[in-house]
């Protein structure tokens, strides 16, 4: 298991700032970083489609700026994830944008493709690949993915129904590259147990929408804090893929949360909501069921501290 050069040397804490839709945007993600975990964003938060390039260019150079200024202090390297599904007519004009500012890593999400990983690989940068089950992990990689973010049980958002250990240890089985751990990671002792699984890094979401450079709501910020891992729900219907979810937001929705129907997965709508009587990220917010240990809305600097001390006593104890 190595992590690819880009990283090295790069990360305070083996983290990655999973990229949250509607959510990351450039103030968390350039917070992230120079906190010292890779920061990410959808290419689709960008609307207007022409903004994705500001917010490339302002990354670009204020993290430039940070590090010239911090030569021993280095920032994270950031993330685009891109949606591959056929459904994004956006990918072609945002992928061109990604080599022209050679973003350092291309997060690809619902769909593997050969030339998407040869545009990211013609200027040195890396793709990960969202994977809920052993078979998409192997397509990826045959695709030329360079690393793999298993998604498990309990993970914000778009989140599979397997246990990290049986994730792992089975793409652990043929797969020694790069590999991110997601599902219910909010604290520092989930990520040295993610470590201690097998994975290089993991994949913190829902504890980065609790934060105060989210573009979230305050009632969404603050659902989250009052939640609990019994508070969420997984269900198919908002987008036609199944999710993890607040409860609170689909009982505000006028929904029914232990009698929602299943939707049509092939009317897939990740921006809209789809035929869901409410959309998805906007009215329905999704969550993982790590939240549990969050108790306010730091900046997403102090919450990267306070993972970093939890980190630090947890392998301590290992040690003693």
């Amino acid at each position: 298991m190595t992590l690819p050069a880009l990283l090295r040397g790069r990360l305070r804490l083996p983290v990655i700032g999973a990229p949250l839709f509607i959510l990351s945007q450039p103030a968390l993600v350039l917070a992230q970083c120079k906190a010292g975990v890779v920061g990410a964003f959808p290419a689709l938060n960008a609307r207007p489609p022409e903004l994705l390039e500001a917010w490339l260019a302002q990354i670009t150079a204020e993290l430039a700026a940070h590090d010239a200024a911090h030569p021993g202090s280095l920032s994270a390297p950031f993330a685009v994830n891109q949606i591959v599904h056929k459904s994004n007519d956006r990918l072609a004009r945002d992928l061109d944008l990604c080599v022209k500012y050679k973003v350092p890593i291309v997060i690809t999400s619902l769909g593997a493709r050969e030339d998407v990983n040869a545009a990211v690989h013609s200027y040195g940068g890396i793709v990960l690949h969202d994977v809920i089950h052993v078979a998409h992990a192997k397509k990826a990689l045959d695709k030329g993915a360079d690393g793999l973010i298993a998604v498990a049980a309990g993970a914000g958002g778009h989140a599979g129904t397997l246990s990290p250990f049986a994730l792992v240890q089975e793409i652990r089985a043929f797969f020694d590259g790069p590999l991110v751990l997601a599902g219910a990671i909010a604290n520092g002792r989930s990520v040295l147990a993610a470590q201690a699984m097998g994975a290089d890094l993991a994949y913190i979401g829902s504890a980065f929408i609790a934060t105060e450079e989210a573009n979230a709501s305050p009632d969404y910020k603050q659902a989250i804090v009052d939640a609990s891992s019994a508070d969420i729900v997984y269900t198919n219907l908002f987008t036609g893929v199944h999710g993890n979810y607040l409860r609170s937001s689909i009982v505000r929705a006028g929904l029914d949360p232990e009698n929602l129907p299943e939707s049509d997965p092939s009317k897939m709508d990740f921006g809209s909501g789809g035929n869901a009587p409410a959309k998805a990220w906007r009215d329905i917010w999704g969550c993982g069921q790590g939240i549990g240990v969050l108790r306010d809305v730091p900046r997403a600097s102090a919450l990267v501290d306070r993972l970093l001390r939890e980190y630090e006593e947890a392998r301590q104890r290992l040690l003693a």
